[in-house]
Order: structure tokens, then sequence, then C-alpha cells
């Protein structure tokens, strides 16, 4: 007799689980919304001029990937959207005014290693000072990029480059070419990741894993400076280890990403590179998602 109460009670169960919705993933875990909030600080308005420092070997090629994009930031919308200027633009929704971005700055050539081939942290202020003229103000970013062959110190190890305000309110942005070092860490989605699920690579837009690299973490970090300049802006977390605009959002790059998938990216026809922006001289681009401020989600292009 109990057996068949048992059953029965097992069969009632049965009956109502089929009445219930479906549970999932989210159903059962209660993930809190990503709220970067806003701590009250200064803010990069109006216009900014973009300096670069190539440290260490680079080739033409790689310049004028690296060139194009920062041009792309406020070109005019290419007739074919997406557009690395409309991927920029989600970074307005963070201030009370407008922000353009110009690399209308000076470039500097270092190919000679004056400084060595292994830098500490503390070199990459002193680099970034070389762009800017004496004068140099709250409207001038330097970005100082450092070849493959170059080790700086902290790089692959938790961070693939970083920002940091300069002496007059100006600021630099740092990044490594990973190619070489931690292209899993650093380079990824056109690289093997170096942990977790092993996705296939997808094809870099430049053709150069480095290049394409370097603007992924330039991107991140440009959105950093501009939204959290002085450890004072938007971000969610510790002051010391921030997740900002665009790092908030690691790992996506399009609908549908999940851990170990970049998400659901154009892919060009001729080349098979995957990417979800168009800018300057017809280049394409595979960028970040960008967390917005309207909508409190990690925004992408596609």
């Amino acid at each position: 007799m109990a057996t068949t109460s048992a059953a029965m009670a097992g069969t009632a169960t049965a009956l109502l689980l089929l009445l219930l919705p479906p549970l999932t993933l989210s159903t059962l875990v209660s993930t809190p919304p990503l709220i970067l909030q806003y701590h009250h600080g200064r803010l990069l308005t109006g216009d900014i001029t973009l300096h670069l420092v190539w440290y260490g070997s680079f080739s033409p090629s790689q310049r004028a990937a690296v060139s194009d994009f920062l041009l792309s930031l406020s070109s005019p919308s290419p007739s074919s959207p997406p557009s690395v200027s409309s991927w920029w633009a989600t970074t307005r929704r963070y201030l009370s005014s407008s922000s353009s971005v110009s690399l209308s700055g000076r470039q500097l050539l270092l190919p000679s290693y004056p400084l060595g081939r292994s830098l500490p942290s503390s070199s990459l202020p002193a680099l970034a000072s070389l762009a800017f003229p004496s004068s140099a103000t709250a409207g001038n970013i330097a970005v100082v990029l450092t070849s493959a062959d170059v080790a700086v110190y902290g790089f692959c190890s938790g961070r693939c480059g970083t920002h940091a305000n300069l002496p007059g309110g100006s600021s630099f942005v740092w990044v490594g070419d990973s190619s070489v070092q931690c292209p899993g860490q650093c380079a990824w989605p056109f690289h093997q990741p170096m942990y977790g699920p092993q996705t296939p690579p997808l094809v870099p837009p430049s053709g150069d894993v480095g290049a394409d690299g370097i603007i992924i973490n330039i991107a991140t970090l440009l959105a950093g400076t501009v939204t959290n300049p002085d450890g004072k802006g938007y971000f969610q977390g510790p002051a010391t280890a921030p997740l900002e605009a665009v790092s908030a959002c690691t790992g996506i790059f399009g609908s549908g990403a999940y851990p170990g998938f970049p998400g659901n990216v154009l892919v060009d026809p001729t080349t098979g590179a995957s990417y979800n922006a168009r800018g300057v001289n017809g280049r394409e681009f595979l960028l970040p998602a960008m967390w917005d401020p309207k909508t409190s989600q990690c925004a992408t292009l596609v």
C-alpha cells in the first residue's frame, strides 16, 4: 500500500511539473544587474586630441591598422553600418556634453628601443610625456604602444594595458602587442584562449593577430579613460581594480555571447575575417561590447 501511495504521489508530482513553466538557469540563480555607478569624479568631455608613441618594432601595416581605427572613432559613419563611430558614440551617454576624439597630435616612432626591451611600469608615463607639447592639458591622451619583443612589467599577468593620468591633467593609455607573449589572454578571440573552452580562433580583420589585439585593448582603455579618468567616474567594484565601460563586458563582441564564445559577428566573404564595425579606408574592426548607461546592458553593434 505504501508503494502504491508513493507511486500515486510521484504521478501527481509529475503532472504538477507539467503544468508549471520550465525552470531555467536564470530562474534558479538570480544574477544582479550590471550597474556602473558614477562616483562623482571628472569625466573627459569636449575635443580630445590623441598622440601616438610607437615603442619598438612595428610594421607599416600594423601602424596603418591602428591609426585607421583611431581615425574612425570620430569620422562620419560609412554608408554601410555598423560603424566605429557609432560604437564610440555610446561613451557620450555617460557625459553631460559631447566628446569627440581626433588623431591630430604627434606620432613618435622609437624603433631603436632607447629604454631597452624590458621596461618597468614607471617608464610608461615618461614615454607618454614624450608625445606631448609642454602645454598638454586634460584634452590630450597619449597612446603608448610597445611591440611584441618588449616586456613591460605586469604585462600578461593580469593586464593587457592600462590607463592613468599625467601631471597637468592629461592622460595616457598603454597597450602591448601580445602576439608572442600572451595571445590567448590579450588577443582573444583571434587566438585560442589561455584558459577555458578551447574554441577555434577568429580570423583577424587586418590579418595580424597582434594589431587586432592591440585595437581591442585600445578601445577598452580609451573608453575607460573618458568615462573614468581619475578613478572617480563610472565603474563597478573596487577602485583599485574597477570594471569600466568596456572591461565590465569582457568577452562580448556580438549577440548571444557566452564564456568561450565571442557572440554572433559578421564575416567578410572574401577574407573570412570576423568583424562588427567598419571605419575609414574600408577597414573592418572587431570591437568589444560597451556598457550602455541608458539600458544598463552590454551593448553590441551586431
